[in-house]
């Protein structure tokens, strides 16, 4: 495949991969041969590591997957691989951990060139042989941009390590507040320690009280304002620019997503604006996916509420708002209250009826302030941490683009790190 011409930096060279790689001989393991345990790191074309008690190969390698779609990992040590991985080494001339960088830089132009078939698509070696690598005939060049950028990707491994741990720490707290609470001291509840009573929900702290959401409701106008009687508007009565009009794609869990695809004339919400939404509603999806709840942001301003989407005012002298869309989202109650309603483990929609006789837990509104508190500092800090990881995302992809194609050269990069750490 004819590819354009780049510039060469001076001091670097270009050649086909096929030139540069030692291909390791097919491996003769199946996928469906690995008990997932062993000694041996197991590598497929699948995105996941599997492991194996047969070891095939030492050293630094590559592994490319050879069906479906373009998956390519590095590692250095003993190691077996699937009869679907296309694995190579090095020859001398080039570091293998600088190519598997090249290669996983080019992954979409890979996936999208040298994988070919009507069904399931194969990689086609001999074409991705002949692609051009890029590479400084330094050897000591290479390993430096290789350092760098397996440095950046340890920190997002060490990153992504700890937004899995924090997930599943906020999971189980998040089901220790919704289910016992916070006492007087800050501390959650138990029942080896504090009283609890029974309960259409099953056991609740002793000073907790519930009630059906029906009856938690503000007494507003059209309040539930969605749904079979509510705002079902046809493509046609949309228009480009005007009154966001919200569906499904506007409700996730915790997350109202304000990028607006719909919307209808001033005059059309004038005659619906019975289902308009308030700042502080509670959402909920009632169709597709079904049960995602959040809350409408202060800044929300004029937007009507589709038929896919239940849109509630609570009474925010004893319930809140984010307090109740936490609660549709994740206590272990109202998801089996859902569940029993599914056919077949899957909800294709919920009806008024099983969202009015939902029946919720209902802490004073000082305990509910503090439970919200603690969920909130634990999101803050996940928060924090997939903020860092997107940054350190961002960092490889731009460090990737410049160190692999020589714009930045290391030695230039070096030297600005250093002066950068002189004058901080």
């Amino acid at each position: 495949m004819e590819e354009n011409q780049v510039h060469i930096p001076d001091g670097w060279v270009s050649d086909d991969l096929g030139n540069l790689i030692k291909e390791r001989r097919k491996s003769p393991l199946k996928v469906s041969d690995a008990a997932n345990f062993g000694e041996y790191p197991f590598f497929t074309s699948g995105e996941a590591v599997l492991q194996h008690t047969n070891k095939l190969l030492d050293g630094e390698n590559i592994f490319l997957a050879t069906g479906g779609v373009a998956n390519i990992k590095y590692y250095e040590g003993d190691a077996a691989y699937s009869t679907d991985t296309y694995t190579i080494t090095t020859k001398d001339d080039i570091d293998t951990e600088y190519l598997y960088f090249d290669l996983l830089n080019i992954l979409y132009y890979i996936n999208a060139n040298y994988f070919q078939g009507s069904g399931l698509k194969h990689l086609q070696k001999k074409d991705l042989k002949k692609h051009q690598i890029l590479y400084p005939k330094s050897k000591t060049e290479q390993t430096q941009i290789a350092s760098i950028l397996s440095k950046v990707d340890e920190a997002i491994t060490q990153t992504e390590q700890l937004i899995a741990k924090y997930t599943r720490i906020k999971t189980g707290l998040m089901q220790d507040l919704l289910t016992k609470g916070i006492d007087e001291h800050g501390n959650i509840r138990s029942e080896e320690t504090h009283e609890f009573k029974d309960s259409p929900m099953g056991r609740i702290p002793k000073e907790w009280e519930y009630q059906t959401l029906e009856n938690m409701l503000d007494n507003v106008p059209n309040n539930m304002r969605s749904g079979p009687f509510g705002s079902s508007l046809t493509k046609s009565e949309w228009v480009e620019t005007g009154i966001p009009y919200l569906g499904i794609d506007n409700v996730f869990r915790e997350q109202f997503i304000d990028s607006y695809k719909r919307f209808v004339t001033h005059k059309k919400f004038t005659q619906l604006e019975r289902y308009a939404v308030r700042p502080k509603d509670v959402m909920i999806t009632i169709m597709g996916t079904v049960g995602r709840s959040c809350v409408v942001p202060d800044t929300i301003g004029n937007a009507l509420s589709s038929k896919h989407v239940w849109t509630m005012t609570f009474n925010q002298k004893k319930y809140i708002p984010e307090l109740v869309s936490y609660q549709l989202n994740y206590s272990p109650w109202i998801l089996r209250a859902f569940n029993e309603e599914s056919q077949g483990g899957i909800m294709s929609s919920i009806n008024s009826k099983i969202l009015k006789r939902l029946v919720f837990p209902t802490p004073t509104i000082t305990e509910q302030i503090h439970i919200l508190e603690k969920m909130q500092q634990s999101n803050s800090h996940l928060a924090a941490l997939e903020y860092s990881n997107d940054k350190l995302q961002s960092l490889k992809t731009g460090l990737m683009q410049d160190l692999l194609s020589g714009k930045v050269r290391i030695n230039h990069l070096i030297k600005e790190t250093m002066k950068h750490e002189a004058q901080s």
